[in-house]
């Protein structure tokens, strides 16, 4: 008895170790591998053994409804079960989806705002993206080659494609007269092409982003590089003063960075997407400043509207999703969604937040604005997706009830007159009359009502019991 005691424990002993051991290896995957994209059969492991392995199903998370998998997206942040529309779009607003043509002269131009998540998404678009001729990226390497499939010649304007062509984080402004030249400057003049330019953007939650930008000018950086180039020249120094006199800002409070008049990091997403020009650039003293920035918002949503495609930070995945559904391009790895930054990190007193609010009042404006265009758009998509699912089910079923009707009338003899089984029905000369597509007779016989297609399986195994009997 003793010695079965003994070699009993020692067995589960031994299994409590293995299991500490996979439980172990599992969050060091986490810490060593934490891009999904780098280490996919890792994660896709790691995830399935916190799920449990394999239970006899894929889970909940992948059941079928209407042909598509289960929602993903609501799981992703709830967005989708509180949100109620508050801007009404047209059609045009909220169905985007462009014509583009990678093998063609069509281009696609990134407008990147600084602490929006634009670092990440511009790496999506060089490293992550499904191509029949990929991006070509070499470690060390800060700038990828996006050539088009039997041309060399690109097919994306980004920081990580032609570089900071336009200047540091060009704004729509920059961007918008800068681009068609330097895109033709790199072809033989007597042959310049007639290009499309599709405009994208990412955007953020106004305090995220402030305060992260804060952090960021905390470290060190300044982005003296910038430009500001608007109706063919750069502000002067009186135009555009400095908010601080060293080589840099770092080091400054919360406090110091909120004070400084001439920050750009205030309302700056409404700043980098609106047309300057309306408001004779960087001279405040052309109109008040409620008059200024009442037609940049208006100008900055305007110019929203009309870009190919923008997503938001806080919606990774639906930002994937309508970005793919757009450009007709699927990414490699999905998106991730990052409920944790370093802004998120800095606790500010709720006085502190009102300030920021405050002085970020534009861009409030715009992200409420952006927010509701994107989720609108969001469940327009999904409902097309699934209006297309439906069709597409339903040709299929017609196809085989061709099909079906085909092999019947093969398993007659020459001399037998075809009969119809009680249990078919056969659409009458009104109704075949009444056919707007044009099939036959037969390929519109229908199978019986008993015969359930989600619980029983294909048409093609009704076939087969069909011609069983």
């Amino acid at each position: 008895m003793d010695e079965k005691s003994s070699g009993s424990s020692s067995h589960h002993r031994l299994l409590l170790v293995l299991l500490m051991v996979l439980l172990f290896g599992v969050i060091m995957i986490q810490y060593v591998c934490p891009s999904k994209s780098e280490c996919q059969m890792l994660h896709q492991l790691g995830s399935w053994f916190k799920d449990g392995g394999a239970t006899g199903s894929r889970g909940r998370g992948n059941e079928i409804q209407d042909g598509l998998q289960r929602d993903p997206y609501i799981a992703e942040d709830g967005a989708l079960v509180r949100f109620v529309p508050r801007f009404n779009f047209t059609k045009a607003d909220l169905n985007r989806v462009v014509d583009f043509n990678i093998k063609g002269d069509d281009v696609i131009v990134f407008l990147h705002i600084q602490k929006t998540g634009g670092t990440t998404f511009g790496r999506h678009l060089v490293r992550n993206i499904q191509l029949e001729r990929p991006c070509e990226c070499h470690a060390g390497q800060k700038k990828c080659t996006c050539y088009r499939p039997g041309k060399k010649e690109t097919w994306l304007f980004s920081r990580f494609s032609t570089g900071w062509s336009c200047g540091l984080h060009a704004d729509w402004t920059e961007l918008t007269s800068c681009v068609p030249s330097r895109m033709d400057s790199r072809e033989v003049p007597e042959n310049l092409p007639s290009r499309n330019y599709y405009y994208i953007t990412i955007l953020r939650d106004p305090v995220s982003r402030y305060l992260s930008e804060w952090r960021h000018v905390q470290r060190g950086a300044t982005w003296k590089a910038s430009l500001h180039v608007c109706d063919g020249r750069s502000p002067t120094l009186s135009e555009l003063p400095s908010c601080y006199s060293g080589d840099d800002w770092s080091g400054c409070s919360l406090q110091e960075f909120m004070d400084c008049p001439y920050n750009l990091a205030n309302n700056r997403q409404t700043r980098m997407l609106a047309d300057l020009s309306l408001v004779g650039c960087y001279n405040v003293s052309a109109m008040s400043e409620e008059e200024r920035w009442a037609v940049l918002l208006e100008s900055a949503k305007r110019n929203l509207r009309g870009m190919a495609f923008f997503g938001l930070t806080e919606y990774q995945r639906k930002t994937q999703y309508l970005f793919e559904r757009t450009f007709n391009l699927e990414f490699i790895a999905p998106f991730t969604q990052l409920n944790g930054t370093r802004a998120s990190s800095v606790e500010v007193p709720p006085e502190t937040q009102h300030r920021i609010l405050q002085l970020n009042r534009w861009d409030v404006e715009l992200y409420e604005y952006a927010r509701d265009l994107f989720l609108q758009r969001f469940q327009v998509a999904r409902q097309q997706e699934r209006r297309q699912a439906r069709e597409r089910r339903q040709q299929e079923r017609r196809r085989l009830r061709g099909r079906l009707a085909t092999k019947q009338g093969r398993q007659l003899k020459p001399t037998e007159t075809p009969r119809q089984p009680e249990r078919h029905s056969v659409v009458t000369e009104e109704q075949h009359k009444g056919k707007a597509d044009g099939d036959s007779v037969e390929s519109e016989m229908l199978l019986p009502e008993w015969w359930d297609l989600d619980e029983n399986g294909t048409v093609e195994d009704y076939v087969d019991n069909v011609e069983q009997w």
